[in-house]
């Protein structure tokens, strides 16, 4: 597994690393990797001579299974921290007030530390997804600096203020660092994001998976001519009647990506190594989710109907479901009826929706490729 791009400790020479970009991805649920695993895909096959370091605390194997390319280098790091969750859908807003604090007591240290990373690997560009703390340190190096995302913390914690003033002081710092972009590259489903000076629209950057069911039918012991749905979840905290009340719908099989398993012989755990997340939705008939930027997005470029619950103290939920009643075969489910695993009357209303009334441009990561490489030359 290739680490840190360092010249000096890669004997690699300062004019070959001249064009090497340092790609931060925030590490708040999958949905900000995903899309950024298919910009940077973009930029290996379109920009081959490019390096990109990727600097995240999301699982390097999470990279791995969605990059083709074995060029790309990993190197942790945090700082962001998103929402803390108690589970997919429900959020802690107490426990994240304390966990960004913390994190903006050592503001200084990290952007003091990334500045020399980004000197040591002499970096050419940085692009976040979309923490704020490596643009003030990318402004500080002279370096040139993109971000790229559908709406930035400021705004997500923006809703708190009122509840506790000390996320006024959280939120200026979170304005400030972004004002240190010199381009947002606004994706769809997009919030007020008014701390960037400026800003291009691009197109859904989400690729469609590959219809992989009679291997997922084999994988899992299954059939194939039932109703197939994707449980999208990182965690779900259903009880025994719970599940009870899910297995005895026999007519559907139920899938879930690991580390999301639950042990009912119509519920099946999929490794993401061995089938990638964007196949498994290609090959369902539909999903179950909370409404996220990836999920979303996937359900968008493969056209599946999407069966969603209501999403607590998160701003983007409403942005998502105006975009889920646009694009979407969609249909909600009650959180209290998902938690009691009341799944049969939400499931059986979903496949009788209407199609979504619009439909929506894809290609965002080629163009996302194509002005970041513009901005590194």
């Amino acid at each position: 597994m290739p680490i840190e791009n360092d010249p000096e400790q890669t004997g690699q020479s300062t004019s070959s690393a001249k064009g090497a970009i340092a790609y931060y991805v925030s590490a708040h649920g999958y949905g900000h990797g995903v899309r950024s695993c298919d910009v940077i895909k973009a930029i290996n096959r379109l920009y081959s001579r490019i390096s990109i370091t990727v600097v995240s605390n999301l699982p390097v194997s999470f990279f791995e299974n969605r990059l083709e390319s074995g060029t790309n280098l990993y190197r942790g790091g945090s700082f962001d921290v998103g929402m803390v969750q108690l589970d997919s859908i429900r959020a802690d807003v107490a426990a994240t007030l304390a966990k960004v604090e913390a994190l903006y007591a050592q503001r200084d240290k990290l952007i003091a530390q990334e500045i020399a990373f980004l000197e040591r690997a002499c970096i050419g560009l940085v692009v976040a997804d979309i923490p704020a703390i490596p643009l003030e340190a990318a402004a500080l190096a002279g370096i040139p600096r993109i971000a790229v995302g559908n709406f930035s913390w400021d705004w997500i914690y923006s809703a708190f203020v009122e509840r506790d003033a000390r996320w006024g002081e959280l939120v200026r710092c979170f304005e400030h660092g972004y004002g240190k972009a010199d381009l947002l590259l606004r994706l769809p489903f997009s919030a007020d994001m008014h701390s960037f000076r400026a800003a291009e629209d691009v197109p859904l950057v989400a690729s469609p998976g590959r219809n992989r069911r009679a291997e997922l039918a084999s994988l899992a012991g299954c059939r194939e001519d039932k109703r197939w749905v994707l449980l999208s979840f990182t965690s779900l905290d259903w009880s025994n009647d719970a599940l009870d009340n899910v297995e005895k719908l026999t007519e559907y099989e139920f899938f879930t990506v690991l580390p999301l398993r639950f042990l009912r012989k119509n519920i099946h755990p999929i490794k993401r190594e061995q089938v990638p997340f964007a196949d498994v939705v290609a090959s369902v008939d539909g999903v179950l989710s909370k409404p996220g930027y990836g999920v979303v997005s996937d359900c968008v470029v493969n056209r599946k109907a999407l069966l969603y619950a209501e999403r607590t103290d998160f701003a983007e939920y409403g942005v998502l479901v105006e975009a889920i009643r646009k694009y979407l075969k969609h249909s909600h489910i009650p959180a209290e009826r998902l938690y009691r695993g009341e799944l049969c009357p939400a499931l059986d209303l979903l496949w009788n929706c209407p199609d979504p009334p619009l439909s929506l441009k894809g290609g965002g990561a080629e163009i996302a490729a194509q002005r970041i490489a513009a901005f590194l030359s």
